[in-house]
């Protein structure tokens, strides 16, 4: 009887031949050889096939790493060799170790996204909520720190379980790389290419860091931001487009606008006329300045309005808006018939024009007869 008959005939064991991953699963990452009673045969072989990665444990300490090929396990190699050295101790202390396989390959279209809100700190727009969704693809590159920190004493690990772990890593990741860098707010609510690529290169370190994996690929699908905050960026972009410089110039040009479209008439002629008083100022000091003296600042230089100009917030038939109470003695003069309703900070609650002074004794009366009756019919005797 051989020497490893004897062995066999003491530890009751399967001696191993050939030890490798067959599965043609895709699902899983990671996977542990299943050695339970059985023994590695001096000689045997480890087959490592491309896109996986094998490593040997033993007794709990990473052994030796085999990339792609055919490998002679033997007495020689030290990933083995407290097997075989247990022979000298009659078995007293056997070998005992694991065999993982990893697969390297690429795993693509892992989706990501915001549970929960992430707070976003936007130049000139203070702090917002935002959520986000995507996709990213990654390949394990550093099977060793993969073992350490995902797998431990996993049999398997699957595509599913990794990614599930992964997903609020990636959510936090992406809310942390918006602050840091800083990006605009133009960037953030339209250029999705330049997100993935700015989380390429402020994440990918420590995604291999951390877990052993290189992320190849960052996409964003789309980052949803609140309603108003949109509404104000729109707004801003509209500014820039008529070239107004500030809101009350814009609002002004939107109520000629916006009178303009409702079909004419006596009414809206006369809110034309008043209205479009200051606009038609703006426009000829611009028209007459742009032939003697050079263009006009840019908007962002042109200082605020002076302290002592109040201003009161509106809404009525010429639109809405925040303006000086001149301007709304103005709107008031292009239709004395519609509402015209102020409002200013502390006030409980919305007035009528006539009963805010400042506006009121800026109202130039009524044109003589305009608010008149017409006279009677004649009156025909019998």
């Amino acid at each position: 009887m051989g020497i490893f008959d004897k062995i066999k005939g003491q530890l009751g064991a399967q001696f191993l031949d050939v030890i490798e991953w067959t599965s043609d699963d895709a699902s899983l990452i990671a996977w542990r050889f299943p050695i339970f009673d059985k023994a590695i045969q001096d000689g045997g072989q480890l087959v490592v096939r491309e896109g996986q990665v094998a490593i040997f444990v033993q007794e709990g300490v990473l052994s030796d790493v085999f990339g792609p090929g055919t490998y002679e396990l033997s007495t020689n190699s030290p990933a083995i060799s407290g097997f075989f050295d247990s022979i000298a101790y009659q078995f007293n202390n056997p070998y005992k170790g694991d065999v993982y396989f990893f697969s390297t390959k690429k795993f693509a279209e892992n989706g990501w996204g915001t549970k929960n809100p992430i707070m976003y700190e936007a130049d000139g727009f203070g702090a917002l909520e935002l959520r986000a969704f995507g996709h990213f693809d990654f390949k394990l590159t550093d099977p060793t720190i993969f073992l350490r920190e995902v797998v431990s004493t996993e049999a398997e690990v699957s595509i599913a379980q990794l990614v599930g772990k992964l997903r609020s890593k990636m959510a936090s990741a992406f809310g942390d790389m918006l602050n840091e860098s800083k990006l605009p707010f133009a960037q953030v609510s339209g250029q999705f290419d330049e997100l993935g690529e700015a989380m390429m290169t402020a994440k990918s370190e420590a995604f291999a860091a951390d877990f052993g994996l290189t992320l190849t690929d960052f996409v964003v699908e789309s980052v949803s931001l609140p309603e108003e905050v949109l509404k104000s960026f729109r707004e801003a972009q509209s500014m820039k487009m008529v070239g107004a410089g500030n809101y009350t110039e814009f609002q002004a040009a939107k109520a000629i606008r916006g009178s303009s479209d409702g079909g004419g008439g006596g009414a809206n002629t006369m809110m034309e006329a008043g209205v479009g008083m200051a606009m038609g100022q703006m426009l000829a000091g611009q028209m007459a300045g742009g032939a003697q003296t050079p263009p006009p600042a840019p908007a962002a230089a042109t200082p605020p309005p002076a302290p002592s100009e109040a201003t009161f917030h509106y809404n009525g038939v010429a639109g809405s808006g925040q303006f000086t109470a001149a301007h709304i003695a103005g709107l008031v003069a292009g239709n004395r018939s519609g509402a015209h309703n102020v409002w200013a900070s502390g006030w409980p609650e919305w007035k009528s024009w006539s009963d805010v002074p400042e506006v009121a004794g800026l109202v130039p009366p009524p044109p003589p007869g305009a608010d008149e009756p017409p006279p009677p019919p004649p009156i025909t005797g019998e």
